[in-house]
């Protein structure tokens, strides 16, 4: 035998070799020709060595055939696929298949979705009409008492154990509607942040006159039980909001939440909006009036939506962008574009003498060329001046580009105590119909920039127009469940959008002063929207999404709207500005956005690659997609069928009480976040499962309850046809003898979401023991996702199985899942029944392959060519048994099993690849996370020596202490809580500074890697410098797995580096990034605009208040920040 000849020839040289020191001394002559001969004999092994098969295809191939039978056999009797087949194979005669006309499908959807959200409209303008008439009535009363349920006082008792004022009793009881959470469903109550005075006359009035709300809220609620949260966001700041709850403080007893900010709020107080906002950064602004001046410009900032448009410059000597990328333009200010302004305001510094005139120049020529060009938002312009001064002759620039039209409103904040140039800066807000305020502290800053919503707001209400607007999705962090849910739902579903409207005074002696009252909205989370696109039409690929008038997701199930921050889950920073072409990237030129937006119904064809299994793994797709408006809305729907299985829907009949029967079988289980029933309806039903309620209702104990019958039919006809597995399932079971160790779990689930499940082994034998409950969100039907081994198997041929080791991650241990698919063919149509399983211990797989994967000592080795016997458990041989997305199940190195062979053995997956027997696919993440690049962000001055550390900890410290005591002696003790709020905002360089690891939205590419069925076997000879490596790789049959042996004793780390799966950022050339930042895609405006009023009284534009402070403290504030700047 060759092998063999080779060895000996092998000993025979190093034999020679060694005896070349006695032959020396012999003579050089001789000794050279020792060596001559060595080198020839070494020659001719390494061109033997080269010319040889060391490992045998065939006996590779024999082990593949062996254990793709052995574990086929295994996994088809456990499973009992074959019978599940059978049964489906048997009712065929009596089934009809039918195409899904995706164009009919989602004008039904979206004609359902408006009715719903037509009725949340309804309910918000009874509000809107029961406020109105209820400030008509009212009379002003300065010296008003009333005692009113304040939400954070309720059931709150003083050392004496007597109720606190604004408290007393409010019964409260939990609510399954209201996430469970204790609520008063007859009456609301009222939320007052901490830095408003709960007993200021404005807050009085507005809560007394706001009762008339309540009957309101209790008969909309009455008449939708479907609605959630009803409220109503007081211009003086309280919020009422039925049911009421108590309202939970944070750790510091503060509660900084004001209605006041959020976006339902601003957006249905002002129409459409351009912003520039114009800083002062001269050398006058440095200390504190730079840190308020941020702390303005931040909170402007958390004023504006994604219907507005923004822009920040900063003048001093000269005028200079805050972005330059965004010179000359405005930008949309959705969360993504205001945070990073957030970064770049953060970072900036004082110098120079302040030049007014420049500064607005600018701001004009950005506003007028937007308008000229149609750009922006085409309503309300405005300009922000944020200075500590005017000392400039700037008549003239209002003069050339905004009287006499004053189309521009100029809006103007005083920075700090100093009065010298205040009329300076009052004349420039109200001869530009704007508003001035004088902002001297951090806690004045809220209330101040809030006063320029209600002079925009001044035009609506004078016209008495009542627009209703719809807010972008949003994640309501304020309701003490939400971190609860991070962790247990799909992340799409988390979200939420709102329905709100203004309310106005409709008092005549007040309408040409166009007084705002306040905004009434609900809320509707888009999980029960999209319920009304039920997944069991839509297939095991198929789903539903909603998008915005700007192109950004509402609600997808690729939309992943939070991150994990350590061990927290946390919302993105820009987790509502995620584009459609961000989450549907297949579709380059963009024509689905375009027609989506465009507000068009229509269909589009894509060829997709899909991830599954959180990114690990692609499919290959072809998706059909239908979108359509939802009218009195600014959304629009859209579903996506998978041509294939996704083409179909199969119907079959059988009587209520034979379906019945089956569905209480105790292994059986439907999708509980489905909606086969709707319990949301009658409080009564809410404590009801889906399976209580089905059955209830076939029963006829519940008949009032609106069912989806279509699915009931569908699942009654899968509990019949699947009734057989129970008993099959046990009969292995009970055949304790015959079962194999470390099978653990058999199941089934189909179309109608219907699952049935064994248990082989108890649960205190069990590896799996999270497998298919109720934190196996993965492996279960959900409102967002069909089973993650039901996608899969999907897309394989019925009968065949497929295996897969679930992630590290999912604590899922040890285990190998395997599935295979079911099908009903009628004629020439196939429709997807379900997928139907085995879950088994790797260790059961593993036993099986070592039992193979060596040959025994006495092999008959004359017929073959190469190493024998050949045995895996050989130390210079390392056998692998990988899947069809080069994952590892099994491997000699037990830490191997579930990692990317890439990663292990580079050299030969290289060679795979390139062979084409693996194929590399691309990816792409538009919503992640990266850490982030400190210097690219902040120019902020670094800390030069431990002095300047130490004094700027001295300075922060002081200057906070002082304002504190200001505070305290002019507003009272309520306001000095704010400082948590507002320390906060101007904080966050310090925490840049110190962390290099936070993260920041970015754009990753990662690979995925997927085999080439069509190449069943293959082995190479991998060269490596002094050594080469030879492998053999073999498709194991009716599986997705591959045999893979490999020479182990030539390490090729060294020319081949490990592949890995790590995504990497996609970097952009600074005018590449700046392009894309700048583009301004195609949106679909607001309908409506209210920017100006013949009527309108701009004379209300602003005063100064004359605050008194200790000249002793302001002078040794000054003197220190002097100090240390």
């Amino acid at each position: 035998m060759r092998i063999v000849a080779a060895a000996g020839m092998n000993r025979r040289t190093w034999g020679n070799a060694g005896n070349a020191s006695k032959w020396d001394r012999n003579g050089p002559h001789r000794g050279r020709l020792m060596l001559l001969l060595w080198i020839i004999l070494s020659s001719s092994l390494c061109l033997m060595v080269e010319g040889q098969m060391k490992l045998s295809p065939e006996t590779v191939q024999q082990w593949a055939v062996s254990f793709g039978k052995e574990i086929a056999a295994l996994s088809a009797r456990y499973s009992g696929a074959k019978l599940l087949q059978k049964k489906y194979k048997d009712v065929e005669a009596v089934v009809k298949i039918e195409e899904v006309d995706g164009e009919e499908l989602v004008k039904k959807f979206a004609e359902e979705m408006e009715e719903m959200l037509g009725r949340k409209m309804k309910s918000v303008k009874r509000l809107v009409e029961a406020a109105e008439d209820a400030d008509l009535y009212h009379e002003y009363n300065a010296t008003l008492t009333f005692e009113y349920f304040n939400s954070m006082l309720i059931n709150t008792v003083d050392e004496d154990r007597n109720p606190l004022s604004l408290g007393g009793e409010f019964a409260l009881e939990e609510n399954e509607h209201f996430n469970k959470l204790p609520v008063n469903t007859q009456l609301s109550n009222i939320q007052v942040p901490t830095n408003v005075y709960n007993r200021d006359p404005d807050i009085l009035n507005g809560a007394y006159m706001s009762e008339a709300l309540n009957d309101v809220f209790i008969d909309n609620f009455q008449k939708d039980p479907t609605l959630t949260w009803q409220y109503f966001g007081s211009a003086a700041g309280f919020f009422r909001l039925y049911p009421g709850i108590q309202w939970i403080p944070d750790e510091n007893g503060v509660v900084t939440f004001d209605s006041r900010n959020r976006n339902w709020y601003i957006q249905a107080a002002t129409s459409p909006k351009d912003v520039v906002i114009v800083v002062d950064v001269s050398g006058s602004m440095k200390g504190l009036r730079l840190t308020i001046a941020k702390h303005t410009i931040n909170t402007i900032l958390d004023t504006l939506g994604e219907n507005d448009f923004v822009n920040i410059i900063a003048y001093s000597d000269y005028v200079r962008y805050v972005e330059p990328c965004f010179k000359g333009t405005l930008v949309q200010a959705d969360l993504d574009n205001r945070e990073h302004f957030k970064l770049l305001v953060d970072g900036l510094h004082v110098k120079g003498e302040g030049k007014v005139k420049n500064g607005m120049k600018e701001s004009f020529k950005i506003l007028n060329e937007a308008a000229a060009l149609g750009q922006g938002s085409l309503c309300n312009q405005a300009i922000m001046l944020i200075t500590d001064g005017a000392m400039e002759d700037f008549q003239s620039v209002f003069e050339e580009f905004n009287w006499p039209e004053r189309r521009v409103r100029v809006f103007t904040y005083l920075i700090g105590r100093e009065m010298t140039f205040a009329e300076n800066v009052k004349w420039i807000a109200c001869n530009n119909k704007g508003y001035y305020t004088h902002v001297s502290t951090l806690a004045d800053v809220q209330e101040n920039v809030m006063e320029y919503l209600h002079v925009l707001s001044r035009p609506m209400v004078i016209n008495h127009d009542h627009d209703i607007i719809w807010t972008e999705a949003y994640m309501d962090s304020v309701l003490p469940t939400t971190k609860e849910l991070f962790n247990s739902e799909a992340q799409s579903l988390l979200l939420m959008t709102s329905v709100a409207m203004p309310v106005f005074s409709k008092k005549k002696e007040t309408l040409s002063h166009g007084i705002l009252l306040g905004v009434v909205g609900t809320d509707v989370a888009l999980k029960e929207l999209m319920r009304l696109a039920p997944r069991y039409k839509l297939g095991v690929h198929g789903y539903g999404y909603l998008i915005t008038n700007n192109g950004y997701i509402l609600s997808h199930p690729d939309l992943r709207p939070l991150y994990k921050d350590g061990k927290i889950l946390k919302p993105k920073p820009n987790y509502n500005s995620v584009d459609l072409a961000e989450v549907e990237w297949e579709d380059t030129e963009q024509k689905l956005r375009t027609a989506m937006v465009k507000g068009e119904t229509g269909t589009l064809a894509l060829d997709v690659r899909a991830s599954v299994d959180k990114g690990r793994r692609v499919m290959f797709l072809k998706n059909d997609y239908f979108y359509t408006v939802i009218n009195e809305t600014p959304f629009s729907l859209g579903i996506v069928l998978t041509r294939g299985y996704g083409e179909y829907i199969f119907i079959g009949n059988v009587s209520v009480e034979e379906g019945l029967h089956d569905l209480l079988a105790p292994d059986l289980t439907i999708a509980s976040e489905w909606t086969y029933c709707e319990t949301d309806i009658d409080p009564a039903h809410r404590k009801l499962s889906q399976l209580q309620a089905v059955v209830r209702y076939l029963t006829g104990k519940e008949p009032d309850l609106e069912c989806d019958v279509q699915l009931l039919q569908q699942t009654l006809f899968d509990a019949v046809v699947t009734a057989p597995m129970e008993a099959y399932w046990t009969a292995l079971m009970l055949n304790t003898s015959g079962m194999d160790e470390g099978v653990e779990t058999a199941f089934l689930g189909t179309r109608s979401g219907l699952m049935r499940f064994q248990r082989y082994a108890g649960i205190e034998k069990r590896v799996a023991k999270f497998f298919l409950t109720s934190v196996d969100m993965e492996n279960m039907f959900t409102l967002d996702h069909f089973p993650v081994w039901y996608r899969r198997a999907s897309e394989y041929p019925a009968g065949q199985f497929l295996y897969h080791m679930p992630r590290q991650e999912t604590r899922a241990g040890r285990i190998v899942i395997a599935t295979t698919a079911v099908t009903v063919t009628v004629g020439k149509k196939t429709a997807i029944a379900g997928a139907i399983g085995v879950q088994m211990t790797l260790d059961l797989i593993e036993s099986k392959f070592w039992a193979i994967a060596s040959q025994p000592n006495d092999t008959d080795c004359s017929n073959t060519d190469g190493i024998c016997p050949l045995r895996c458990d050989s130390f210079d041989i390392a056998c692998y048994v990988i899947d069809n997305n080069g994952f590892v199940l099994i491997s000699k190195q037990r830490k191997d099993a579930g990692n990317f062979f890439g990663e292990i053995d580079g050299s030969v997956m290289t060679t795979l690849i390139r062979m084409g027997m693996f194929k590399r696919v691309s990816l792409f993440d538009y919503q992640a996370m990266c850490k982030m690049n400190l210097h690219s962000v902040s120019s902020a001055r670094p800390l030069l020596s431990p002095f300047y550390g130490l004094a700027s900890a001295l300075k922060w410290f002081l200057s906070n202490f002082l304002l504190f005591l200001l505070e305290f002696n002019i507003c009272g003790f309520w306001h000095t809580e704010h400082f948590a709020d507002a320390k906060a905002s101007f904080s966050v360089s310090s925490a840049h500074k110190k962390r290099g690891d936070l993260l920041q939205p970015c754009d990753t590419e990662y690979p995925s890697f997927v085999y080439e069925p069509s190449v069943k076997e293959t082995n190479s000879i991998i060269k490596c410098g002094r050594c080469q490596k030879m492998f053999v790789v073999q498709q194991i049959p009716e599986s997705n797995l591959l045999m893979l042996v490999v020479q182990a004793d030539c390490d090729c780390s060294r020319q081949y580096p490990p592949i890995t799966m790590e995504p990497e950022e996609v970097k952009y050339i600074a005018s590449v990034k700046c392009d894309r930042m700048r583009s301004q895609k195609i949106r679909r405006r607001p309908e409506s605009c209210h920017a100006y009023h013949a009527q309108e009284n701009a004379n209300d534009c602003g005063g100064a208040s004359v605050i008194s402070l200790s000249a002793s403290l302001f002078l040794t504030c000054l003197s220190f920040s002097t100090l240390v700047s």
